[in-house]
């Protein structure tokens, strides 16, 4: 799972904005940890500070922060507290390492050490090396960079607003950092006051996530930060929690009313947008991994409960159509993820869709994962090159075939028939949904091996325990 994946499933998990700067800043820290002026002990009275933050805010926050410059400053012995921070944060939660690096020479060594020794999942870069100095870091597929573009430090004004107020250096530093990696490689870093000044940020890059720095000045208003800041589909933007709530007793009833407050401010921004944020209504103790997707399939109609004749001529008390989900960019992407959770473990050279209900998940994956795509027609034209197979392709190599939901698995086969026709070679087949009626084993014995990211019983299961369906219906479909 990369980066940015990591975050949505944590912003989604703890439906949160909010992050955590994990700061050994003896200034900061509440007296009732200080136990002398020994440095040791003071190590010790962080560490505590730190642990008892991690606590309070784990099921609050969608990443963590933590500052290398404090830990730096306390000598070794801070590097020891800055690795025992990392190792307890949850593994779900990722997190970003305030490095602001900027040093070219040690940009190698240093990715090595953030990422191999250390696990971070993604690290602040000054950008004023230029993309030499991101590559180093850019290399590895799963971390992302954020890139400093702005800061709120006043005496950077003769800088950042040079040559013109109305063509900025922090704008160009922004459409050159674009060119350095993918949204989901790379962000920005916005130390601001201004909502104008993220405003523009964010007109310049609709498509980064923005990490935001400053935004509690005194007379900020959030809900013009949060305007200026989260991106069309009302998200894209992580707000730092204020360094106060974090010198609290109890912090986490402080956060939990700042979460809730960005939340609803968010919503009511994105009913202004051309794509709504959905968020899940339910808390269940033993939900299914994937209960966010489960429950938006239904919520926006790609689930359907009643008689339904299936392309098989079959009569189902159900239907599944997956071709509302390209219109819904948020539930798009989260499919795409599922998808290519399993696809990251198989061995391919080429993806292929079947027509015409998954071209645009194939589409999707070859983009994220970096594959070419071919896709058999699903009727050969009588003009043109009357191709049997779109796309380039050479005799040997090996396609994996993603459908979207597996009922008697005749037209997946179809399709993988003309894909080997071509001399290609097709073993494995990935699809969103099983139907579960022994459809894997079927294709199993016509030498496929087949992978859903769900299958219908998960899905029931979680909509009735979720109160989507009533005992009746759900009855109706455990009886197939």
């Amino acid at each position: 799972m990369n980066f940015f994946d990591k975050l949505n499933a944590a912003i989604a998990r703890n439906q949160s904005l909010l992050f955590v700067g994990l700061d050994p800043n003896p200034e900061m820290m509440p007296t009732r940890y200080y136990s002398s002026e020994d440095k040791e002990d003071i190590i010790r009275s962080l560490s505590k500070w730190l642990q008892f933050l991690i606590a309070e805010t784990a099921d609050l926050v969608c990443a963590y922060k933590p500052t290398l410059g404090f830990y730096e400053a306390l000598g070794v012995e801070g590097i020891k507290l800055l690795e025992q921070t990392l190792n307890a944060i949850p593994t779900h939660i990722p997190i970003i390492l305030d490095a602001k690096h900027s040093d070219l020479n040690t940009s190698t060594i240093f990715a090595r050490t953030v990422f191999e020794k250390w696990k971070v999942d993604a690290i602040t870069l000054s950008p004023y090396a230029g993309q030499d100095h991101v590559a180093p870091f850019l290399v590895y597929p799963d971390k992302a960079v954020f890139i400093l573009c702005c800061t709120s430090n006043p005496a950077a004004i003769t800088l950042q607003q040079y040559p013109t107020s109305e063509a900025p250096f922090y704008l160009q530093v922004v459409k050159e950092a674009k060119t350095w990696g993918t949204p989901e490689q790379l962000g920005l870093e916005v130390g601001t006051t201004t909502p104008e000044v993220l405003a523009k940020i964010r007109a310049n890059a609709p498509e980064r996530v923005i990490l935001a720095r400053s935004v509690w000045a005194e007379g900020g208003n959030l809900n013009n930060i949060l305007a200026a800041g989260l991106n069309a589909s009302g998200d894209g933007l992580l707000i730092p929690i204020p360094q106060d709530m974090l010198a609290s007793d109890r912090p986490n009833e402080q956060i939990q009313a700042l979460r809730e407050e960005v939340n609803l401010a968010v919503q009511v921004i994105a009913e202004g947008s051309t794509c709504s944020l959905w968020l899940p209504d339910v808390c269940l103790l033993n939900q299914h991994t994937q209960i966010d997707l489960i429950l938006q399939l239904y919520d926006i109609g790609c689930i359907l409960f009643g008689n339904f004749v299936q392309a098989s001529g079959a009569t189902f008390p159900y239907y599944v159509d997956l071709r509302k989900i390209i219109s819904n960019p948020q539930i798009f992407h989260q499919i795409l993820t599922a998808y290519a959770d399993i696809l990251q473990n198989l061995s391919f050279d080429i993806i292929a869709g079947i027509p015409y209900g998954s071209l645009p998940t194939a589409t999707g994956l070859a983009l994220r994962l970096n594959y070419p795509m071919i896709f058999p027609r699903k009727e050969v034209k009588a003009h043109g090159t009357r191709r049997l197979i779109e796309g380039n392709f050479n005799p040997g190599e090996t396609v994996v075939v993603v459908d979207d939901i597996l009922i008697s698995g005749k037209s997946v086969m179809e399709g993988a028939a003309k894909i080997k026709s071509a001399g290609l070679n097709v073993y494995d087949i990935v699809v969103f949904m099983d139907h579960q009626q022994g459809v894997k084993e079927r294709l199993k014995e016509n030498g496929y091996q087949a992978h859903a990211v769900l299958t219908i019983s998960e899905i029931t299961e979680t909509l009735y325990e979720a109160g989507r369906i009533n005992k009746e219906q759900f009855e109706a479909l455990t009886e197939i």
